[in-house]
């Protein structure tokens, strides 16, 4: 997969989230697999899933917002780092939330 076919929603997540969402695959999408492979409960497993599902959701809401296509453009263009790019989208994605 070519950096410019990776969903926004993927770019914006943060890499223990990507872990998290890969073991979530591997373990068949069982929650409870899940929380014994974390060793917590299935409750947590639970909180962390839905806090997850509303970072994709916040994410997909502002996708296409100007400033926020402007600063993935110049991670494309390899003009900032991916890392600085998300850096500077989930800080403008905190300021719109706090307006």
């Amino acid at each position: 997969m070519d950096k410019h076919d990776i969903p926004s929603w993927l770019l914006s997540l943060e890499k223990e989230d990507v872990e998290f969402i890969k073991n979530f695959i591997l373990n068949s999408g069982s929650l409870k697999d899940i929380a014994r492979y974390y060793e917590v409960s299935y409750p947590t497993v639970r909180i962390r899933l839905d806090k997850l599902i509303e970072k994709i959701k916040v994410n997909e809401s502002t996708e296409n917002e100007e400033f926020i296509r402007f600063i993935k453009k110049l991670s494309i263009d390899d003009r900032i780092s991916l890392e600085d790019a998300k850096l500077i989208i989930e800080k403008y994605k905190k300021e719109v939330q706090n307006k």
